[in-house]
């Protein structure tokens, strides 16, 4: 089931970028060759830093849903998780990462569902010991591997 591994998040500095110039119907103007803004990840990705944490993700279990083995989710704690939110759930003292499903909180249970047919919805009941970590906001990838 162990399918994220915690990383600490610290981003100190600001990438530059790179923002291509507006499609203009003139003659265009050297000097708007290009045009410079900075990301910062801070400002720009995460709105709780004290309860923000990053996290590889190990596995495949998530793959329709667009997140990939190697990938990092931006994970905010402080987040209310909701009904087919994108979580990290520490389930029996393994994390793992699934879609909250409280569509059968009423029957008692609750599940984790993957999003990959090859994996099975976790079931999650009163014998299970079960923690919503956090609420996965942004993911991050490479796509050169």
């Amino acid at each position: 089931m162990k399918s994220i591994k915690l990383i600490k998040s610290e981003f100190a500095e600001k990438l530059d970028l790179l923002i291509a110039p507006e499609i203009k119907a003139g003659f265009p103007s050297p000097a708007e060759d290009y045009l410079h803004d900075s990301l910062d990840f801070n400002r720009d990705l995460i709105r709780h830093p004290e309860a923000t944490f990053y996290g590889r993700v190990d596995g495949d279990s998530m793959v329709d849903a667009g997140i990939c083995d190697g990938d990092i989710a931006v994970i905010d704690r402080s987040v209310e998780p909701q009904h087919n939110d994108v979580i990290v759930a520490y389930v029996n003292g393994e994390f793992t990462i699934k879609y909250l499903d409280l569509s059968h909180k009423e029957e008692g249970f609750i599940e984790l569902r993957p999003a990959n047919q090859n994996f099975k919805p976790i079931r999650i009941d009163a014998n299970d010991k079960f923690e919503v970590w956090g609420v996965v906001v942004w993911t991050i990838k490479n796509w050169k591997r």
